[in-house]
C-alpha cells in the first residue's frame, strides 16, 4: 500500500544502503563493465531498485571504495555526494518514477506536481508522466555540478507510456556529456524495443535459497522461527525482497502465514479469506499463485507457493483411463481460470467497485477449484 510522503526530510532507508550479498556481487559486476545505459530486468522482489540506486551512488561517489586493481566496488557512503543521494538532493541525479512510487520511496516530486496534488487538482500518477521526461531532457543538457558526471535512474521503467518513452529515446541514444542511465524494470518486455536495444541488459540473479533465508532471518525479529520464514519465502516465490516487505508490513507475520496457508481451501469453499485484506491487483496476484500451484499439482509437480497439504486434494478415480480423463478435465478448468485471471490483472487497477470485483473473483475461483479436484 502506498503511504503518504514523510513530513521529515527524506533519506535513504537502512535497507537501501545495506545490500544483501547477492546484490553486492551484481553491483561489483556492473561497476567493472563499461556502458552508458543499463537495463536491470527481472521479476519483482529481486532488488532492481536497490541495485539501481547503489549503482548510481557508486558512479557519483567522490571517494568510491576500490579493489587492489583500482576498480570501483561500491560508494564510500560518507562523502558529500553520498549524503546528497541519501537525502534526495543530489543535483546530478535525476530519478524518474510514477508519482505514487516516488512518494512511497520518499523521492521529492517537482514543485508543480506537488502543488497540484496538494491542492487536490489530481491524484498522484501511477505512470511516469511525459512532463517528467521533458525535465530529464533538460537535465541532460545542463553541466554536471560535480566531477563524476550525471545519472538518470528510471524505475519501474515499464511505467513509461509510449509518448514518455519516445521522449527519452533521443537522449538515451546520444547522451550529452558524461551522462549515464539505469533503467530498472520488473516487466522489461513491456518496454519499447527501441528502448531495450539501446541498453545493456543485466538479468537480475536469483539468490540461493539458503542465502535468501539467512538474509531474511537478519531482517526478522529474533523470535521468528525458520519454519515461518521458509513459508514466507515460499509464498513470495523465493523473492527475498517481497518476503522482507511482507515481514515489515505488520506487527506479526504469523497470522498472515496462517491465512495464506488456508487460502486455497477457503476459496474452494467460496470464502475470500486473506483476499479481504488485499487491493484488487494484490487479490488477482494471490489467485494466480493458487491457480499456478493447482496446475502444477495436476501435472504431478511440486507446488511453488504453497505446501502440498495446503491445496485441496483431488478426488480419487477408478482406473488408469478414468484418472487420465479426469486430469485432462481438471487441467482445462484451471487453464481457463488462468486466462480469466490474466484478463482481470489488466483491469484490476481500475476496478469500479472493488467489493463486487472481489465477489466475482472468489466465485470464479470456487468454480475452477471445485472442477479441478
Amino acid at each position: 500500500m502506498i503511504q503518504p510522503p514523510s513530513q521529515t526530510p527524506p533519506t535513504s532507508s537502512t535497507s537501501e544502503l545495506n545490500l544483501p550479498p547477492w546484490l553486492e556481487r551484481q553491483l561489483a559486476t556492473l561497476l567493472s563493465q563499461r556502458g552508458h545505459a543499463w537495463l536491470l530486468e527481472g521479476p519483482s522482489g529481486l532488488g532492481q531498485y536497490r541495485l539501481a540506486l547503489a549503482l548510481a551512488r557508486a558512479w557519483l561517489c567522490d571517494q568510491p571504495v576500490r579493489d587492489a586493481a583500482g576498480h570501483i566496488q561500491a560508494a564510500c557512503g560518507t562523502c558529500d555526494s553520498c549524503h546528497a543521494v541519501d537525502v534526495r538532493t543530489h543535483a546530478d541525479l535525476a530519478v524518474l518514477m510514477p508519482e505514487t512510487v516516488a512518494m512511497a520511496l520518499n523521492w521529492p516530486l517537482s514543485e508543480k506536481a506537488q502543488s497540484e496534488i496538494d491542492d487536490k487538482k489530481r491524484k498522484p500518477s501511477k505512470e511516469i508522466r511525459v512532463e517528467a521526461l521533458r525535465d530529464v531532457v533538460e537535465f541532460s543538457q545542463r553541466t554536471a555540478g560535480r566531477a563524476q558526471g550525471k545519472v538518470v535512474l528510471v524505475f519501474p521503467a515499464e511505467h513509461m507510456n509510449g509518448i514518455a518513452a519516445n521522449t527519452l529515446l533521443k537522449t538515451l541514444e546520444e547522451p550529452a556529456g558524461h551522462l549515464r542511465f539505469i533503467l530498472a524494470s520488473e516487466n522489461a518486455q513491456a518496454l519499447l524495443p527501441t528502448i531495450r536495444s539501446r541498453c545493456q541488459s543485466h538479468p537480475m540473479r536469483w539468490p540461493d535459497p539458503a542465502e535468501a533465508l539467512a538474509w531474511l532471518r537478519e531482517q526478522a525479529p529474533s523470535a521468528t522461527p525458520d519454519k515461518t520464514l521458509s513459508k514466507l519465502l515460499r509464498a513470495t516465490g523465493g523473492r527475498p525482497q517481497d518476503a522482507s516487505d511482507l515481514l515489515n508490513a505488520g506487527p506479526s507475520i504469523d497470522p498472515w502465514i496462517q491465512a495464506w496457508s488456508q487460502l486455497p481451501q477457503h476459496l474452494a469453499n467460496g470464502q475470500p479469506g486473506l483476499l479481504t485484506e488485499a487491493t484488487p491487483p494484490q487479490a488477482v496476484a494471490m489467485l494466480q499463485k493458487v491457480c499456478h500451484d493447482l496446475m502444477v499439482q495436476v501435472a504431478g509437480g511440486t507446488p511453488r507457493y504453497f505446501d502440498a497439504s495446503d491445496l485441496p486434494a483431488a478426488k480419487s478415480d477408478r482406473g488408469i483411463a478414468a484418472n487420465a480423463e479426469s486430469a485432462s478435465q481438471r487441467w482445462m478448468a484451471l487453464n481457463a481460470w488462468a486466462r480469466d485471471l490474466n484478463q482481470s490483472a489488466q483491469t484490476a487497477d481500475h476496478a469500479f467497485n472493488p467489493g463486487l470485483m472481489l465477489e466475482a473473483l472468489v466465485s470464479r475461483a470456487q468454480t475452477a477449484i471445485q472442477a479441478s479436484i
